[in-house]
């Protein structure tokens, strides 16, 4: 049974789907006036025989994570996978320009939400249980004019790596996928793009174009094996285009 944030589209529809294939009964968070998108993945979801929870919610209102956990298990009976995904993100041109709501709000949504989320789920862990985290290129090496959403991003992948031996002691894992340009709907909505930039977006990388999230997807599914990936926990998968960083 998986718990996924943001699983209304784009990455977290993509793992949902996946998991589902794999046979998951899937409950996915998501804004609630992203119900439509939530829809489409709880059908292609039960198109293949598999259940999908909507759990609507705000991530940013603190009861939020303890409240998802909790309706998870009870209603499909379990949590052995947790998928911290959802993101919030807006181009600044100078850090000069960021307000302190707006980096609350990122804080908020990125990183406090993950740290609550895990805090409700290790309770409900059994030994082969699996948690990973969305984070970005950007927390590896840094992004002009996503000043707060980068810093987010590495608090991240040091959380990842901190936890990881925490969680040996349940018999859990934790690790974190870091991918680069991939098209969802996290793009076009950044308020501090142009319609240039967004339409350029991914050509920098050496396969000169954006993921899909669909081309991510499978990361998640290895991670979340006990099978395929139990001798891995504390790593921060990047998944960028052939772009490359040092260990």
């Amino acid at each position: 049974m998986a718990l996924i944030t943001g699983g209304d589209s784009g990455i977290g529809r993509a793992v949902a789907y996946l998991y589902a294939r794999e046979g998951a009964d899937v409950a996915i968070n998501f804004l609630p006036q992203e119900r439509s998108d939530a829809e489409k993945t709880r059908l292609a979801v039960e198109a293949v025989g598999r259940r999908c929870l909507l759990l609507p919610g705000d991530l940013t209102v603190r009861k939020t994570a303890a409240d998802l956990v909790k309706q998870t298990v009870r209603k499909l009976g379990r949590l052995d996978i947790l998928v911290s995904n959802a993101a919030y993100q807006n181009h600044k041109e100078s850090i000069l320009n960021l307000t302190e709501k707006e980096l609350y709000h990122t804080y908020e949504t990125n990183l406090f939400a993950c740290i609550r989320l895990v805090q409700s789920a290790i309770p409900h862990l059994l030994p082969g249980s699996s948690i990973i985290v969305t984070s970005s290129e950007t927390g590896l090496l840094g992004s002009k004019g996503l000043q707060d959403y980068a810093s987010t991003k590495g608090a991240l992948n040091a959380l990842v790596k901190t936890l990881a031996e925490e969680l040996i002691e349940k018999g859990a894992r934790i690790n974190a996928v870091a991918p680069g340009p991939v098209w969802t709907p996290l793009n076009p909505s950044d308020r501090g793009r142009t319609r240039q930039e967004v339409s350029e977006f991914g050509r920098k990388t050496p396969l000169k174009r954006p993921a899909q999230p669909e081309e991510l997807s499978p990361a998640y599914v290895f991670l979340a094996s006990e099978a395929d990936s139990s001798y891995i926990t504390g790593i921060v998968l990047p998944i960028m285009g052939g772009t490359t960083v040092g260990s």
